[in-house]
């Protein structure tokens, strides 16, 4: 089973929205950090948002907050990015990723996590 799978990607205008989604599997996802990175061409990643699977406080970029929403359905071990008023600045690939203790203070470095999702493209025109 693949770790982590992202999907729900697609092309908008500018205040449009949309909502990925990452499926993890069983054993991804229990209690565990799931980030959401993004990432454009010539570009550093980028961290958006960490909701942690056993519950707490779920963490936001500023360039997102009170725009993008993270949530979780532990049912189908699945957690979500619902982007709202997407603008230009929003297009790129976006990744989503586990790791066990990644939902701290750090939780935006890379390096907290320890597997990775293919991406999944957001593109938004003005």
């Amino acid at each position: 089973q693949v770790p982590l799978v992202e999907s729900g990607g697609g092309s908008v205008q500018a205040g449009g929205a949309l909502t990925l989604s990452c499926a993890a599997s069983t054993d991804t996802y229990r209690a565990c950090c799931i980030g959401w990175f993004r990432q454009t061409p010539g570009k550093e990643r980028e961290a958006v948002a960490a909701i942690y699977t056993g519950g707490g406080a779920i963490r936001y970029a500023d360039s997102v907050e009170g725009r993008f929403r993270a949530s979780r359905n532990d049912l189908k071990t699945t957690v979500y990015l619902q982007m709202n008023d997407l603008t230009p600045a929003d297009t790129a690939m976006y990744y989503c990723a586990s790791g066990r203790w990644a939902c701290g203070p750090n939780w935006s470095l890379e390096s907290r996590y320890d597997s990775w999702g293919q991406g999944t493209q957001v593109t938004v025109s003005s």
